[in-house]
């Protein structure tokens, strides 16, 4: 089944069905990546590192939103 009929196919659908149907493939897109999620925590974990050793600054709440 091709895209357009897919859409054509979910045109013929009552409101509330499309409202599913949108919310369901919208949240599909929101599913957590394991391989980025691992990127981001070897990230941190050099981040920490570095903060703890005394070679990156931090920057003040205050400084960053200007509070």
């Amino acid at each position: 089944m091709s895209i357009d009929n897919i859409i054509e196919e979910a045109l013929h659908l009552k409101p509330q069905e499309r409202y599913l149907l949108v919310e369901n493939l919208i949240n599909s897109l929101n599913e957590p990546n394991k391989s980025i999620d691992d990127i981001w925590i070897e990230e941190s974990k050099k981040r920490l590192k570095a903060y703890q050793q005394g070679k990156l600054k931090t920057v003040s709440y205050e400084k960053v939103f200007g509070s």
